[in-house]
């Protein structure tokens, strides 16, 4: 990975150049040339310092905020805990369907039942 003063330096130069060019093309006076090329340089400047604070020399705070290992070890632990948990439910789930399955035998054999009676009192 590029270091952060290759950034920096490479930022402040387009800064430059950039203040160059616009101060060129907006020529009024020989002191606003320096002027306009100062000010978008340090623009440029400032600017290219907020980017690195914010994404590449945060990278070694980080890792000490975000402890991925601990986070893994507790994301593998609620896998598991949820595995376990849709064992039992499937267990359930099928002890009810069974318990269905009985009931509807045993409805259907008692209806039969009742309709032989029905018949024999008719």
């Amino acid at each position: 990975m590029a270091k952060s003063e290759n950034f920096i330096s490479f930022f402040t130069g387009l800064g430059f150049f950039v203040g160059l060019t616009f101060s060129i093309i907006n020529f009024s006076q020989p002191e606003d040339i320096l002027f306009y090329t100062l000010e978008i340089t340090l623009v440029f400047y400032l600017l290219i310092h907020i980017a690195v604070m914010g994404f590449l020399d945060i990278k070694p705070h980080g890792k000490e905020i975000f402890d991925k290992q601990a986070h893994e070890a507790i994301g593998e632990y609620f896998t598991q805990e949820l595995e376990d948990k849709e064992k039992v439910i499937d267990y359930l789930l099928k002890s009810l369907e069974q318990i269905n399955q009985n009931t509807e035998t045993r409805m259907k054999g008692s209806t039969h039942h009742h309709e032989s009676y029905d018949k024999q009192s008719a």
